[in-house]
């Protein structure tokens, strides 16, 4: 929030990370008594969601200006112009722009993302640039937007438009920036992130830049990644993964299933056995490695063996950190066009796999019982150990500080700890 702006924002890390920046732009452009809806489409429930927020915003805020943004914003700009609650629709790519709230005088300002090739000005690591509109104690930070991939289930690459990737320098520049306004956590975020580089000269992998901020910012003291696709870790990053001690331990997998007919009408690049493969190599170097993964249930054609299959892998690979989507058919997705597994069958196996999720978070709480780490606390006073569990302990330090904490008991969803003098 500056003065009386609000930024309402749904969906990913992303767009939240892009929310703190336009916090900064409409503060730079003089913007007063508006509301910035920053919108989701990653399902029809996400843009309907959208949509009641834009409504509620103008409840709230009846003499405030509207202004739409964000995915849903990007993919159906005519419909939230004709909503009489929205002053105005910015697109994607226009909304990070220097001067994007300057101008309220075009009801739609959205081009087309697809003939967008370079990332918008903040995000490349300028002195200037508002990483300090971040409230969170870690820091989020954009490398790379945009998707070449098709999942047939994922509207995304069409708010998103094509990969694009900020290149190493600029990133190292930018998480210096970050670690000097205090930071002590940086997470790399993206639409595909594990497609880093791709689109820059000698196509680096993203273990390249990993290895050079940590490299090249020593006083950096955590490194964490937001989500990757399994089909796309790269030697150099394994490397770093296993042997640096400032990258957190804990992978978050793009993994949506664990059957290997589903995964190929998904039109992903994995199948099962390469998931739980690299998994127990990154165990095998760091045994005290964690996973978190996306899993869909009931895409459609998924029959009763096929879900056993994800839901087993949970099991197999040891997953604490689940993240359950009933699948929802998302108009202008091919996968849409299949005809569905029945809704009750759907919401059935996505109870079955959170509560697989569940044990297998039970499982990992108590084996941390008896361990020393180091906790990052935020500002609810709880802490995040590296491997991502969450930790409660008396008299927690102020948000944003590491403090050193001993594992003493462990609940359904956290831990209790305490906190060394």
């Amino acid at each position: 929030m500056t003065q009386d702006v609000d930024v309402i924002t749904l969906g990913c890390r992303l767009n939240a990370s892009e929310s703190d920046a336009m916090v900064a732009l409409a503060r730079d452009d003089g913007l007063t008594n508006a509301v910035i809806i920053n919108t989701c489409a990653v399902t029809n429930d996400a843009v309907a969601e959208s949509r009641r927020r834009v409504r509620k915003a103008r409840r709230d805020r009846p003499d405030a200006t509207i202004i739409v943004t964000g995915c849903a914003a990007q993919i159906d700009p005519t419909a939230f112009a004709a909503m009489d609650e929205v002053d105005q629709v910015l697109g994607n790519h226009d909304k990070m722009l220097p001067g994007a709230f300057l101008d309220q005088s075009e009801r739609i300002r959205v081009n087309d993302i697809m003939t967008v090739r370079e990332n918008a000005p903040q995000f490349m690591g300028s002195e200037n640039s508002p990483d300090k509109a971040q409230s969170r104690t870690r820091a989020f930070l954009q490398v790379q937007n945009g998707c070449d991939h098709r999942c047939t289930f994922c509207i995304i690459p069409y708010g998103r438009g094509n990969a694009r990737s900020v290149p190493a320098g600029e990133v190292v520049s930018h998480v210096r920036n970050l670690v000097r306004q205090g930071y002590r956590e940086v997470v790399l975020t993206g639409v595909d992130l594990s497609s880093w580089g791709g689109d820059l000269p000698g196509t680096p992998p993203l273990g390249d830049l990993v290895r050079r901020v940590l490299k090249l910012v020593p006083e950096l003291d955590r490194l964490r990644l937001s989500s990757i696709d399994p089909a796309e870790v790269d030697p150099i990053l394994f490397e770093q993964i296993v042997t640096e001690p400032r990258m957190t331990p804990y992978l978050h997998l793009s993994l949506q299933s664990g059957d290997d007919m589903i995964l190929k009408r998904m039109k992903r690049r994995h199948s099962r056995q390469q998931v739980i493969d690299l998994c127990h190599a990154l165990q095998t170097r760091r045994p005290e490695i964690t996973f978190g993964a996306d899993i869909i249930a009931g895409f459609p054609t998924e029959d009763d063996a096929m879900f056993d299959n994800s839901l087993r892998i949970v099991s197999d690979v040891g997953i604490p950190w689940l993240h359950v989507f009933p699948y929802s058919a998302r108009a202008g997705t091919p996968a849409a066009k299949i005809p569905p597994v029945d809704g009750n069958i759907v919401k059935a196996r996505a109870k079955t796999l959170r509560e697989a999720g569940t044990v297998a978070k039970a499982a990992h709480l108590r084996s941390r019982v008896g361990d020393v780490d180091v906790a990052l606390f935020e500002e609810t006073g709880q802490g995040r150990l590296p491997d991502f569990s969450l930790i409660r302990v008396n008299n927690p330090p102020p948000a944003g500080s590491l403090g050193k904490v001993t594992v003493i008991e462990a609940r359904d969803d956290h831990l209790i700890g305490s906190l060394h003098g």
